[in-house]
């Protein structure tokens, strides 16, 4: 690397800003989300938050217009925080829902979703595809091909009807969490780190799309 370089790629990514939401089960505190903020911030500023239910201890989600209420607050405070030139949400299943909709109000650079629950409680005919149709926001889907919330065939129908710009990385035998069985891991000799850096590396790429600068 060019002398300097490296100080202009860490200035290059402190205006990057990463909302990071959680999904309806665990918080932002849970280990899952803890690895992805590590890795997440080799690209960028990373935020995270908590919606109102989970701080307070209640294990039911709030209604639809509370829970973008709170995301759009965690956005604000993160925006006045750093300031920054572009900004993603990112978010784990329900997180990358929320976003989705947030993204309908307040303009935003992209949308990565870890797992998107298309069929509500796994139910085929209960498609939560309305907000991903109206999107205007370019969008990244990380999906597993043992995810039972996102059958792959039914996203490919709704992708083919979504105006925005959109993109898909699939985790073979990934399940909702993105995690491979540790036997399918060993059949193909790789890891789950192995894994884990791929859908980085695409993250990355969309990243590399919006802004028009490589990351690595």
């Amino acid at each position: 690397m060019p002398p300097g370089a490296s100080a202009a790629y860490a200035e290059e990514r402190m205006k990057r800003l990463i909302l990071f939401a959680p999904g309806a089960g665990a918080p932002s505190s849970h280990s899952w989300m803890q690895t992805w903020k590590r890795r997440l911030s080799n690209i960028g500023e990373v935020e995270m938050f908590d919606y109102d239910y989970m701080r307070e201890g209640r294990k039911r989600p709030d209604r639809l217009p509370q829970l973008i209420a709170a995301h759009r607050h965690a956005l604000d405070r993160a925006r006045e925080r750093h300031r920054p030139e572009r900004t993603i949400l990112v978010g784990k299943s329900m997180g990358g829902r929320i976003g989705c909709h947030l993204s309908l109000e307040a303009r935003v650079d992209g949308l990565v979703c870890l797992g998107y629950p298309l069929c509500a409680m796994g139910d085929h005919t209960k498609l939560r595809d309305e907000v991903l149709r109206a999107l205007t926001t370019p969008i990244l889907f990380v999906q597993g091909t043992r995810d039972p919330l996102c059958p792959l065939d039914l996203l490919e129908r709704v992708r083919a009807e979504i105006k925005a710009s959109n993109f898909l990385h699939v985790v073979e035998s990934g399940d909702h969490s993105l995690r491979v069985p540790k036997r399918k891991l060993q059949a193909t000799g790789k890891t789950q780190e192995d894994v884990d850096q791929r859908i980085f590396e695409a993250i990355a790429e969309l990243f590399s799309g919006l802004t028009g600068t490589q990351i690595s």
